[in-house]
């Protein structure tokens, strides 16, 4: 069966456009074909800086002839009805068929449709495809109104087999097909044809250009790796920048340099930064000292100098580059030796956070007083909590940070050491940003955990009281991620705290601010109402702020600020069980479970919502969780439906004094066991114990619904009965709501 090669050659793709174009054209492609009734073996993509290549295996060679029966009118419509269908399908009365139908007889159409040759179908298809292609920015060149990522110079489009090799027919905005292609731009410019894609790949290594993007990216690493081997050194690994130098050569040549002493005693993170950001170049550490010393750059051809020139301009512009970052780092560092760390903070006042949440010193504030009230429950110091939130911030208005955003908080770290702070405010700085991804690092420094947090819940209940909520796939202030990063502090730092309450003045606070602008504080007689509903320690809080401030809010305002940051509060905890569910799901906790534990008090206690669904999920993987389950549910699906019938509720009376048969009485003697068994064991969140003895039920209740009619004729036992049934449900729904469970 026929192969077809098809390549798309232009000037320079840019690198991080490549993947996504390869993964377009193979599915353009491969869909348009198999849309059109050809079919095929393999497909697989490639691309290079000035080329996108696709093959595609076993390829039918045409297209198969297709029958369409269609439904017409029926004989006795109108004419007009008629000629309408004929117009429709293209046939001719006599070519229709009469059949039987329900409302009499109907006129059918059998159509034909004859097969396609492949060539014609590909020409087609590829002349779509191009024109319609995905790319992120194209452009126009010439006359033309050909759109292409860059001007495209040439299509190559080749049906193979063992007859030969066949140019598939096409032409697009005066490109036409054909069988050649070129090799490398300076080495081996010239163009050659191909018959095949083993022909091709082979042609094009010979031209200096290696056609997989993964071995391209091979041959850097073995070849960067080495180089710093053979020095003693190592090579920082970065795969996204490894991926990126392999979309910007054809022909890959590691060349390593030195970094001048001059530049040594800046922070690693800033060498790496700066190489990776400015030139594209590897960082060579030295593995003693972990400071970076070299450098690997990756050059696009073979020179008679062994890449000397090349690697004497690179050392030039990058002298240019890290004299920069020199200059921001010495700078930095007189900037907190003479204002210290708050003073390089000191221009956030100016700052904007977000137009109706205020400045980022605002923010700062709101952040410092948060962090202090959390320090308790992750075992830090309120005050050095309350001095780390302080200053993790201040690095936003560094040089450093503003030549280089991404190194935000790890140069924070860097400026607060200089400062002397101590060294839990130093990791704070680095770390209060974290985890920013599923695959990120936790903190467990008890005061990096309490920013951390402080941080995240101040922007989530921000957000909310604005109702600036994600919505749908827009996450605009990543929220997600931010509740995502909250769950993740909470359950790997094992903290047992009620996030209601974590929530509830933030949100209050905002609120006020915002009815207020900023001007308002809580009423002295709002304190009580705060304290009913549950909040003592914030209620003391609220307390000295309208102490400490001379302006207040009405009553009517206060009280309507809590009512609404209640209702708040309680929609932004169901967004993090709604995120919950999707970090357990991935931990192997099916949602059902999660919801049966989520119906249970407490369930703004995130670890002790996982360490009941851990324990669920556990037990009702074993067979007698299964059967219990099962048993429990047949017991409550009797019982709900004679609470409907009877218009009463069977919750108490159960007497063993009633019961008539072994099973029975064996049934009340368990569910007393159970009941004595799994009070103590709730109470010490002993949740797989209290499994344990759930899982002691399943054998009596099996054998009472075996041997016990429920419904029967005595109304004293039947009630008696009901009111077991009854016991069996609340016994089973002090551990779990066991009836959002499905199955």
């Amino acid at each position: 069966m026929p192969e077809l090669l098809i390549e798309l050659f232009s000037e320079e793709i840019p690198a991080r456009m490549q993947g996504a174009a390869r993964e377009a054209l193979k599915k353009l492609v491969t869909d348009g074909l198999v849309e059109a009734g050809l079919t095929y073996g393999h497909a697989e993509a490639f691309s290079t800086p000035r080329r996108l290549t696709l093959v595609l295996t076993d390829l039918t060679a045409e297209s198969p002839t297709l029958q369409e029966e269609r439904k017409g009118p029926s004989v006795s419509a109108p004419e007009k009805a008629i000629e309408g269908f004929l117009r429709a399908t293209g046939l001719r009365l006599d070519q229709l068929e009469k059949r039987a139908d329900k409302k009499g007889e109907v006129w059918f159409a059998l159509i034909e449709k004859p097969g396609r040759k492949a060539p014609e179908i590909i020409a087609e298809v590829l002349d779509r495809t191009i024109r319609n292609f995905p790319w992120p920015k194209s452009m126009r060149w010439g006359n033309g109104t050909l759109k292409w990522v860059r001007p495209l110079h040439s299509i190559l489009c080749i049906l193979s087999s063992e007859a030969g090799t066949e140019v598939v027919p096409l032409e697009v905005e005066g490109i036409a097909a054909g069988d050649t292609t070129a090799g490398h731009r300076f080495m081996a410019p010239a163009r050659f044809s191909v018959t095949n894609f083993e022909d091709y790949a082979a042609k094009l290594k010979a031209a200096k250009v290696v056609l997989d993007p993964a071995e391209r990216a091979e041959i850097i690493w073995h070849d960067a790796s080495q180089l710093a081997f053979a020095q003693g050194l190592e090579l920082v690994e970065d795969k996204g920048l490894l991926a990126e130098v392999a979309g910007l050569v054809e022909c890959p040549v590691a060349l390593m340099g030195a970094i001048a002493e001059d530049f040594l005693h800046l922070p690693p993170e800033v060498l790496q930064t700066s190489m990776k950001e400015h030139q594209k170049f590897f960082s060579v550490k030295n593995p003693k000292t972990g400071r970076i010393e070299g450098f690997v750059t990756v050059a696009n051809r073979e020179t008679a100098d062994h890449g000397a020139t090349i690697l004497k301009g690179n050392q030039k512009v990058l002298s240019a580059r890290l004299s920069d970052a020199r200059f921001f780092w010495e700078h930095d560092l007189r900037v907190v030796k003479t204002e210290g760390l708050e003073g390089m903070g000191a221009g956030l006042a100016n700052v904007t956070f977000h137009n109706k949440l205020g400045s980022q010193a605002a923010r700062i504030a709101r952040i410092e007083a948060l962090a202090r009230e959390i320090a308790p429950h992750v075992g830090a110091q309120p005050d050095l909590a309350a001095e780390a939130a302080r200053v993790v911030k201040s690095d936003l208005r560094s040089a450093m940070v503003g030549e280089f955003p991404e190194l935000q908080g790890l140069m924070g770290s860097y400026y607060a050491r200089a400062a002397g702070l101590p060294e839990p405010v130093a990791a704070a700085c680095k770390d209060h940003y974290s985890p920013l991804g599923p695959s990120d690092a936790v903190p467990s420094e008890p005061v990096s955990v309490a920013v951390a947090l402080a941080d995240k819940i101040d922007t989530l209940t921000g957000f909310w009281a604005i109702d600036e909520k994600p919505t749908g796939s827009k996450d605009p202030f990543a929220l997600r991620r931010a509740a995502l990063g909250v769950i993740r502090l909470v359950l790997e730092n094992g903290m047992r705290v009620g996030m209601r309450m974590q929530f509830f003045i933030p949100m209050l606070g905002h609120l006020i601010s915002i009815k207020t602008q900023g001007k308002g504080l809580l009423a002295r007689s709002a304190i009580e109402t705060i304290k009913s509903l549950g909040f003592p320690r914030e209620a003391s809080l609220a307390q000295k702020s309208i102490e400490a401030a001379a302006v207040h809010m009405s009553d009517e305002l206060t009280n309507i600020a809590i009512n609404e940051g209640m209702t708040k509060c309680d929609d932004l905890l169901s967004f993090f069980h709604d995120r919950l569910k999707v970090f357990l799901k991935d931990e192997g906790i099916r949602h059902d479970v999660i919801d049966a534990v989520l119906a249970m008090p407490g369930n703004d206690d995130l670890t002790l919502v996982v360490k009941r669904a851990e324990a669920l999920s556990a037990f009702l993987k074993t067979e007698d969780g299964t059967n219990l389950l099962q048993g429990f549910k047949r017991a409550n699906n009797i019982l709900t439906q004679a609470e409907a019938k009877d218009g009463v509720e069977y919750s108490y009376g159960a007497d063993p004094k009633f019961a008539e048969s072994d099973a029975e009485r064996a049934l009340f003697a368990a569910l007393d066991a159970a009941e004595a068994a799994l009070a103590p064991a709730m109470q010490a969140e002993a949740f797989a114990e209290a499994m344990a003895e759930m899982a002691k039920l399943r054998s009596p209740i099996d054998a009472f619904f075996t041997a016990v009619q429920i419904n029967a004729e005595n109304q004293i036992v039947r009630r008696n009965r009901l009111n077991l049934l009854s016991r069996i449900r609340q016994i089973c729904l002090s551990v779990a709501d066991l009836t959002k469970l499905e199955g």
